[in-house]
């Protein structure tokens, strides 16, 4: 029986063997006094990688993102943020319910990127009557989209020159940094660099592209880390022999990060033979997430569609926009069947 080939979200990918054998090797201690080895291993090589002085494992990549923000915002201040930022959009509110602290969105530009003039506009004056700017919370991908570099300069330079603090959602981060590489011929490592060294934090998941089992890591200086640890510690992030999971982290940061261009070829080539199908509105994509609008000619087929795929073993997500998402569960076989499968239906 062919196996499924699931495109529903790069997060639902199993530990590869290799990963599998380093989690049962891992050196172990307690987390919350700070004595397992492999955690302790594993946030020096993010901070290390990326440029920071120091990082801090968690459980979600939600999580991360929250202590970032609350580590650089008290009561009563504010985060500017994209109006389709998963800070903002996906992650409960949490900034808001959990540390008073209020979300500034504002409209994304077609291209994912966040207008400058509305990024300044929506930074408040020091008055009694509004809650006190104090973050520009970025995201990159975003949707699939890379981030432009000149785009995370110059928000960033604004951000700073107004006196607000800057966060990077980089839950996909190495995705961005893989494309960006291929197109400057340079190195994914040295490009996630280069992104991150614009920002005062960034949020590392290593459970979506890098194909870990759990885990993100919020990177930042000591004095931020020192700040997020406790905020952690609040919101039950304290874990004990934590290590059985940042080694799989650490396995993937040295083994999955190159490999991610593979599943943008994957997903480049899922493109290539939907792009034509009649009814079918598909941006080109740019790193491993596609998204497919069903125009007005076939939304009323749509539920019939997604029960179609999955009859023949093809899981996504959405209704009358449907999201695909490759990873390393996904091989050229998978996208043959995904294919065939959306082309059957059409076809009929």
């Amino acid at each position: 029986m062919n196996k499924i080939v699931d495109l529903r979200s790069d997060t639902i990918t199993h530990p590869t063997p290799g990963m599998r054998a380093a989690m049962m090797q891992a050196p172990l201690g307690d987390d919350v006094f700070g004595d397992d080895p492999s955690v302790n291993l594993l946030q020096e090589k993010i901070a290390d990688l990326l440029g920071f002085e120091a990082a801090l494992f968690m459980p979600t990549g939600t999580q991360s993102n929250l202590c970032g923000i609350l580590a650089h915002c008290q009561r009563g201040d504010e985060y500017i943020v994209g109006h389709n930022a998963h800070t903002y959009l996906w992650e409960a509110g949490g900034a808001a319910v959990l540390g008073s602290v209020q979300p500034q969105p504002i409209q994304h530009q077609p291209d994912g990127t966040l207008a400058l003039t509305d990024i300044e506009a929506a930074i408040k004056i020091d008055d009694p009557h509004f809650a006190r700017s104090r973050l520009l919370a970025l995201e990159n991908t975003l949707g699939g989209r890379r981030m432009p570099m000149n785009f995370l300069e110059q928000a960033t330079q604004l951000a700073r020159s107004r006196g607000l603090a800057t966060h990077l959602d980089g839950a996909r981060l190495f995705n961005a940094a893989v494309a960006q590489a291929e197109a400057q011929r340079t190195d994914p490592r040295q490009e996630a660099r280069l992104i991150a060294q614009h920002f005062d934090s960034v949020s590392v998941c290593f459970s979506k592209g890098l194909g870990a089992p759990v885990g993100s890591a919020l990177c930042g200086s000591k004095d931020l880390i020192y700040r997020a640890r406790r905020l952690r510690k609040m919101a039950g992030g304290g874990m004990r022999q934590a290590g059985v999971l940042a080694s799989a982290a650490a396995y993937a940061l040295d083994h999955h990060i190159d490999r991610l261009a593979d599943d943008h070829a994957l997903m480049r080539e899922l493109y290539a033979q939907l792009k034509d199908i009649p009814g079918l509105g598909i941006e080109a994509p740019q790193t491993n997430i596609l998204f497919i609008d069903l125009q007005e000619s076939v939304r009323e087929r749509a539920q019939a569609l997604v029960d179609h795929l999955k009859a023949r073993g093809v899981l996504v997500i959405g209704l009358y926009r449907l999201r695909l998402v490759t990873h390393l569960d996904v091989d050229a076989d998978g996208i043959r069947r995904a294919v065939a499968a959306i082309r059957e239906f059409f076809d009929a």
